[in-house]
């Protein structure tokens, strides 16, 4: 059986019908990823590396459809990181404790899922339990009373 031609971006714009911003190579092949991977200021983790972490509440799952769950709207409102799939191969909760606070929700996927966002265009995300989290960064200045170094959250 022949495997199947890698989606590009073009292909992903026109299933979800959302766009990218024009200068991104819109024939590009979208990269699927089973480790962890970062889209501006969101990282997908595999479960198995936050386990002891992260929990997830409920079994309040949505389905992911072709046009998409919104996970997180940059910084301002600005754009939005939007994760989509085929119906009937994702789902998604936004019902998780995090002990670190980052977590935005997580991802089950029974075959690739995408994340699209209109600057950073599709990152493809393999089979599996995925954690989505807020990326933070160490913060260079000084903050409190007794001047120590915090960490923000990358906003993009």
């Amino acid at each position: 059986m022949p495997a199947s031609a890698p989606t590009t971006l073009a292909d992903l714009s026109r299933r979800s019908g959302l766009d990218v911003l024009d200068h991104l190579e819109r024939e590009v092949a979208i990269p699927v990823v089973d480790g962890l991977q970062a889209q501006g200021d969101l990282i997908v983790v595999p479960y198995a590396f936050v386990a002891r972490a992260v929990t997830p509440l409920s079994t309040t799952w949505r389905e992911v459809l072709a046009e998409g769950v919104e996970l997180l709207r940059s910084a301002a409102g600005g754009n939005p990181h939007t994760l989509v799939a085929d119906p009937g191969t994702c789902r998604w909760t936004e019902d998780v404790r995090d002990t670190m606070g980052l977590a935005l929700g997580m991802i089950e996927t029974s075959a690739v899922a995408y994340l699209i966002h209109p600057e950073h265009g599709g990152t493809g995300i393999a089979p599996g339990r995925y954690v989505v989290r807020r990326q933070r960064e160490r913060d260079t200045e000084r903050i409190g009373r007794f001047g120590n170094l915090g960490n923000r959250m990358i906003a993009d």
